[in-house]
């Protein structure tokens, strides 16, 4: 098989793909419509309020991260993201019917946002804890890219759908069409072979909330990457704010904004696939792709037209998922995994808790000084987040390899990991004692 589709290898990875993407389908749907709901039907094209909808959802992730982690780590995933995933179909239909019953108003549907964001919290690093539990360690940093890039496939497809039904029929049904796409990733989830998945890797005596909070604290390497990721979820990634401003702008309608989506989803997409490629994730990959985003955001907001716009949303893809892809598989394949679901509930809680900083002062500056001034605020803090990656590259010595200035904590993923890391990273020794692990001659240093 391809090296990259080596995880498909494997009967639950390939399970857990197909109904994932389906779902994801339904999701990019959802977003879509949810957003040009507040925008044109709720409001008179108040992209104020959208940043406010959109920070209720993404609020949560940040207040609930030390709750959210624990559990991931604590009760078994499969089943919390049975329950979750039900949740979350049982929220969207209702708002599919409260749109075509037409009670709808602006306060409720912040509301449901809000509880959107609540079961979102607990999903989502539950969701991508699961993946690692899936495959083989050695497969891990190829699963999560594919998990990436069915997410940004299904981004080609689904707001495209959206667009078209809205047009036809209206907003209402595209809630309902999603709330009927979660079914896929139930069953998925029901028919997986529990006796396959990664065993369980537990921290000795009672699990603590602060661990995670502690583990990221020793380790400056995860600490840099996630003020970077801080800075490009907050003010970078409000695609559905700055699309669906430029579409307006360019005198667009529903099935417009969401060709847009479908058209950022295509470099999204390349850009997961070449993360798929590549045997381990590098954190200079995502401190360059940090820099390719503040270029292509810069000169998507010069672009005279539609359709040139919508060009420079290829590469603003791009940059954004070699970022965020390469992001996540850095972190799940370099953490202790009796952590894992506690540094990625914190990882995701930066990444998406930083929209309700950013989404309402980009909506602001959209509503106030127009779209193009919006993205430029994006593009500026992902000019941030590079020269803060590059300082710290140089200042650590890894961009010349300097073994002397390298960090205690190294783990070589070249090859499949045959000696169990110290589970307890809380400890003060274990986290001052260098961890050394087996290592081929021939394989390559980080």
């Amino acid at each position: 098989m391809s090296s990259m589709f080596r995880s498909f290898s494997e009967y639950n990875y390939r399970v857990w793909f197909l109904g994932a993407f389906v779902s994801n389908v339904g999701t990019w749907m959802q977003a879509t419509a949810l957003s040009w709901v507040v925008l044109t039907e709720l409001t008179q094209n108040d992209a104020g309020a959208m940043g406010i909808t959109m920070g209720l959802q993404f609020a949560p992730p940040l207040l609930l991260v030390s709750v959210t982690g624990w559990v991931a780590d604590r009760f078994d995933r499969r089943r919390l993201l049975m329950i979750t995933q039900l949740l979350l179909l049982l929220l969207g239909t209702a708002i599919g019917v409260l749109l075509l019953v037409g009670v709808m108003t602006l306060p409720l549907m912040y509301a449901f946002a809000l509880g959107l964001g609540i079961v979102g919290a607990f999903d989502t690093p539950a969701r991508q804890a699961f993946v690692s539990d899936l495959v083989s360690r050695t497969y891990a940093a190829n699963a999560v890219a594919l998990n990436s890039a069915s997410f940004n496939g299904a981004r080609m497809i689904g707001p495209a759908i959206a667009g078209l039904v809205i047009v036809a029929v209206g907003t209402g049904w595209v809630f309902l069409l999603n709330g009927v796409t979660f079914v896929a990733m139930i069953v998925a989830l029901a028919l997986l072979r529990p006796e396959s998945l990664a065993p369980r890797v537990r921290a000795p005596g009672a699990a603590r909330l602060a661990d995670g909070f502690r583990y990221v604290a020793r380790r400056p390497d995860l600490l840099v990457m996630f003020v970077m990721v801080f800075l490009l979820g907050a003010f970078g990634m409000n695609f559905p704010i700055f699309a669906s401003t430029m579409a307006l702008e360019f005198g667009q309608e529903a099935d417009g904004y969401g060709l847009l989506s479908s058209i950022l989803a295509i470099g999204s997409l390349a850009g997961a696939l070449m993360a798929a490629r590549r045997d381990r994730a590098r954190m200079r990959l995502v401190i360059v792709g940090t820099g390719l985003f503040a270029i292509a955001a810069s000169v998507s907001a010069t672009m005279p037209n539609y359709w040139l716009y919508a060009v420079t949303l290829m590469a603003t893809g791009f940059a954004v998922v070699t970022t965020l892809t390469t992001a996540n598989g850095y972190v799940q394949t370099t953490t202790d995994p009796a952590l894992r679901g506690r540094v990625l509930a914190l990882y995701m809680a930066i990444l998406m808790g930083g929209t309700p900083v950013g989404a309402p002062i980009v909506g602001w500056v959209a509503a106030q000084y127009g779209a193009r001034a919006a993205i430029l605020v994006g593009a500026a803090a992902a000019a941030v987040a590079f020269l803060i990656g590059g300082i710290w590259m140089l200042a650590s010595g890894r961009l010349h390899r300097s073994e002397s200035r390298r960090f205690a904590l190294e783990i070589d993923l070249t090859r499949p990991m045959d000696v169990v890391v110290p589970e307890q990273f809380s400890d003060e020794v274990a986290a001052t004692t260098p961890i050394t692990l087996p290592r081929d001659p021939a394989s390559r240093r980080t």
